[in-house]
């Protein structure tokens, strides 16, 4: 796979491409995330919100790398009609999700190359809780179109707002 692969569908086709499994996206992070010389240069830091970028976008899937300083948190959301799958490449992170109905919240430590996949339906939110910063590279298919952000409130969660591409 080469990191920046801008490519235009082929004229005359009919059907999107079938999108790949989080099974296939896992591999796709995790690959990269073993060479760190095609993304470690592109790292920025950012004090107020987490910094990202996209790598690469096909049309069945795009990876983004994406920097986390102490206390940046990506907030309850979904990722829309996609997969998606993610892998610690540098430092740690925390993953929160629901454990189920009337489980209470389920919190994951992600140690360097913890990688989680997950399928369309998947809400989590994503942390940096250590002292120091970390990076991930994440990859979805299809590629993200929207997102919803939720609250968590004693009930459950709460969808409060609605993302598209626009807004990244």
């Amino acid at each position: 796979m080469s990191v920046v692969s801008l490519q235009p569908a082929p004229a005359g086709t009919a059907r999107p491409p079938r999108p790949l499994t989080p099974d296939a996206l896992r591999a796709v992070v995790r690959d990269l995330a073993e060479r760190p010389e095609e993304w470690i240069h592109r790292v920025r830091l950012a004090s107020g919100d987490r910094w990202y970028e996209r790598l690469a976008a096909d049309r069945d899937h795009e990876v983004w790398l994406i920097s986390w300083l102490p206390g940046q948190s990506t907030g309850f959301h979904d990722h829309g009609d996609s997969a998606g799958a993610f892998t610690v490449a540098l430092g740690e992170l925390e993953e929160l999700s629901l454990a189920g109905p009337d489980q209470g919240l389920l919190i994951r430590r992600l140690a360097p190359g913890a990688v989680r996949a997950f399928g369309p339906d998947y809400l989590h939110d994503v942390r940096n809780s250590a002292a120091g910063p970390a990076v991930t590279i994440h990859a979805y298919s299809p590629p993200l179109s929207g997102m919803s952000r939720y609250d968590l409130r004693a009930g459950g969660l709460v969808r409060t707002a609605v993302e598209g591409p626009e807004q990244w």
